[in-house]
């Protein structure tokens, strides 16, 4: 499923939340992946309200707490707790860019940075919240249309400050804005942080199968604009089908037939948001390399590469590629650097095509053996394989080669 979000008059964490509940996310759901973190004195009722005429999802939060200020790692800390582990990673990118954004603002290590209007426990009830709303949706992807900014000043704990306020605008880097007359802070951090840990592409409404439209509320209600944002539920064609086969050990190449495969067209693939990490480094063994790669890779990068180069002072340098998705940035960004000893990495976005597939398993020797399908040609899973050889002491090609001639053909 993907969600569109038209913030026609701004966004906001509770806003958010709002729409994702109005959509029919569950509440309950919601409220346990909060509760996982362990934090108390906290409730979270939707409510519907009405917002310059506008029927409205209000997603209310109310914290028995009345400190407003917290060291960023706090909260980091407790949204890391959610629960299941992807609620918890997006709502930790979120807060971590929050306390990243403040740490260059007010030019301290992010370590030291005190969140003031966003370091109250609200603010983990609306990343969490929001995470857990997104995932029991079923929502893969998340797209909006250009953030509505209004202007003004905001107070906060500093005085006053312009809108947008200096860490929302730096949020904001990458992001489409249009001003509107007079509305004062309609964009948050929170909100523009959730878009950003989300991997959030912006545009016009993308082709969908329309399955519902939510409405979240925002806690003001301006005379001039109902203070609600739009979210549209959708499906598009699914392309990744996963399928379990059994066919017999004895399968041999003479039985393959010749007609080509039962696949997706080749133009039914989708383009998924992603983060690609890069540093270069002129003093770490391949020794060290290897072992990165495979820590990365099981820390759940999607790829890693590494490519050979001249650097400064003709010095040989390797350059080590991560590409991941967006929720788990910060956290590869972190373990690159701590195995590298480097002291920078690029980050980019881009967008990844994803060509339609399958994962078939058939079985080998007796043993399974997984073959990816794709439009243009079947892969065995070499671990797979690996295991098969490591078994029976048969050779890898020859199982590779059954492997694929056992994979129905239609």
């Amino acid at each position: 499923m993907i969600v569109w979000l038209n913030p026609f008059s701004g966004i906001s964490g509770d806003m958010l939340l709002g729409a994702l509940l109005d959509l029919g996310a569950p509440i309950d759901g919601v409220r346990d992946a909060i509760a996982a973190t362990g934090l108390t004195g906290w409730r979270l009722e939707a409510r519907e309200v009405r917002r310059g005429g506008m029927r409205a999802l209000h997603a209310e939060v109310t914290v028995d707490d009345d400190a407003v200020e917290r060291r960023a790692g706090e909260l980091i800390d407790l949204v890391g707790r959610a629960e299941p582990e992807p609620v918890a990673r997006v709502a930790r990118e979120a807060v971590t860019r929050l306390a990243a954004v403040e740490a260059r603002v007010h030019q301290v290590p992010v370590e030291d940075v005190h969140l003031h209007e966003i370091g109250g426990l609200d603010t983990v009830v609306d990343t969490v919240g929001v995470a857990a709303a997104l995932r029991l949706l079923g929502v893969t992807e998340v797209f909006s249309g250009a953030l509505a900014m209004g202007s003004g000043v905001v107070h906060s704990h500093h005085g006053l400050l312009p809108v947008p306020a200096p860490a929302t605008a730096e949020l904001l880097r990458g992001m489409p804005v249009t001003g509107v007359d007079g509305a004062g802070e309609t964009v948050t951090p929170t909100g523009a942080a959730l878009l950003a840990a989300t991997g959030t592409r912006f545009g016009p409404l993308p082709p969908m199968t329309v399955a519902g439209t939510g409405y979240g509320a925002g806690s003001r209600d301006p005379s001039d604009r109902p203070n609600v944002l739009p979210a549209t539920l959708g499906s598009t064609p699914d392309t990744a089908l996963d399928t379990t086969l059994d066919t017999t050990a004895d399968t041999t190449m003479d039985t393959a037939a010749d007609t080509a495969m039962d696949i997706e067209p080749a133009d039914a693939g989708r383009y998924e948001s992603m983060v690609c990490l890069e540093t270069t480094v002129d003093d770490v063994t391949g020794e060290v390399l290897g072992y990165l790669t495979a820590k990365l890779l099981d820390a759940g990068a999607a790829d890693v590469w590494t490519m050979t180069g001249v650097g400064k002072k003709n010095r040989p340098v390797h350059v080590v590629t991560v590409l991941t998705e967006p929720g788990r940035a910060e956290d590869l960004r972190r373990l690159l650097l701590a195995e590298t000893g480097s002291l920078g990495a690029r980050r980019s976005h881009l967008d990844r095509y994803a060509a339609p597939r399958r994962m078939i398993e058939v079985h080998v020797a007796g043993h399974p053996v997984r073959v990816k399908c794709g439009p243009g040609r079947m892969k065995p899973e070499h671990d797979d394989l690996v295991a098969v050889a490591l078994a029976t002491g048969l050779p890898l090609h020859a199982l590779a080669e059954q492997a694929l001639a056992a994979v129905p053909r239609s």
